[in-house]
């Protein structure tokens, strides 16, 4: 099969498209002839050496965690999936080296599930990491309540994008942050409020809508505006980061509580975003469609930041 690899750790000058093996499904996995991946700020990086200590690597190495394609094989033991089906998958294994940005990736049938009807490829790939990231985040750390104020970060973001309206879908009232251009954008995923973080104090302009702090911060974005956040949570509420660990005494002296979220492949989470989707609750965000021998490119792209919405690899 074709697959864009890297030998090294390093920059764009690292990735090459390659010929390696087809992968076999061992008991218990599914085989998926990806269609399309998206790109996510966690693969440049692993790309560029930065999350080593983090994840175990072994090379040739093949980014990307996101899938969406049709079941090619099964292996032994999987039932529920038939040849040609349409699934989606958040690809994430414990060692990290057979990736997506390729024409195929095995998975264990339990993190894949089918994908939305009403989505092309392109579209439903940008949604199992951020969607999961979002569900784990909201409903399973943040416990998200109806009538509850929920900062959300970055909201034009792959994660804002859907976070939003999944918070709204929770009945919460959502602040996001987004620069100018694209606050129409992240109003019509839903946001009541849109704060422009480069020309306002995110932390004064969110307790101008809410005097006491938000009842969750959503970060998904690191560094200053993390430490920022502390400020914006109510005495009891929480700030759950997907982004830096979290500091606990920080969080004592807010009174508030702080959680980190390492999104887990969940194939029954899918499931209901994928109901979510096809019932119209939830959309796909804006996408940018890229061949997969442009894939250097594309994390550039990522690196630099202020992409709205994803950019999709298309395998073919």
């Amino acid at each position: 099969m074709k697959a864009m690899v890297i030998d090294a750790f390093g920059g764009p000058e690292a990735m090459h498209m390659a010929d390696i093996p087809t992968p076999v499904p061992a008991s218990g996995e599914v085989l998926i002839r990806i269609r399309a991946t998206s790109v996510n700020p966690v693969e440049w990086k692993i790309r560029d050496g930065h999350l080593s200590r983090l994840f175990p690597c072994s090379f040739p190495l093949i980014l990307g965690w996101d899938a969406a394609g049709t079941v090619a094989a099964m292996g032994e033991g999987v039932t529920g999936f038939s040849p040609g089906d349409r699934v989606w998958s958040y690809c994430r294994k414990p060692d990290i080296q057979w990736g997506t940005y390729a024409e195929y990736v095995t998975m264990a049938a339990e993190s894949v599930a089918p994908m939305p009807a009403v989505l092309s490829f392109a579209q439903a790939s940008t949604i199992p990491l951020v969607g999961l990231t979002s569900w784990q985040s909201l409903f399973d750390v943040g416990a998200i309540r109806p009538g509850q104020f929920v900062l959300i970060h970055a909201g034009a973001g792959g994660i804002g994008s859907l976070a939003i309206p999944l918070a709204k879908w929770a009945g919460a009232t959502v602040i996001a942050t987004a620069r100018t251009v694209n606050h129409d954008y992240v109003r019509g995923l839903g946001a009541d409020h849109v704060i422009d973080y480069t020309a306002q104090d995110f932390v004064a302009a969110t307790k101008a809508i809410a005097p006491e702090g938000v009842d969750m911060a959503f970060g998904t974005v690191g560094g200053e505006v993390l430490t920022r956040s502390y400020a914006a949570v109510r005495r009891g509420g929480i700030l759950v980061s997907v982004t830096d660990r979290i500091d606990a005494d920080r969080a004592e002296r807010h009174g508030i509580r702080v959680a980190y979220v390492f999104v887990a492949p969940n194939g029954q989470q899918l499931r209901r975003l994928a109901a979510l989707v096809d019932g119209g609750t939830l959309r796909p965000p804006e996408i940018e469609e890229m061949p997969l021998d442009r894939a250097a490119e594309a994390l550039e792209r990522n690196k630099l930041g202020h992409v709205r919405g994803k950019i999709v690899l298309n395998v073919g």
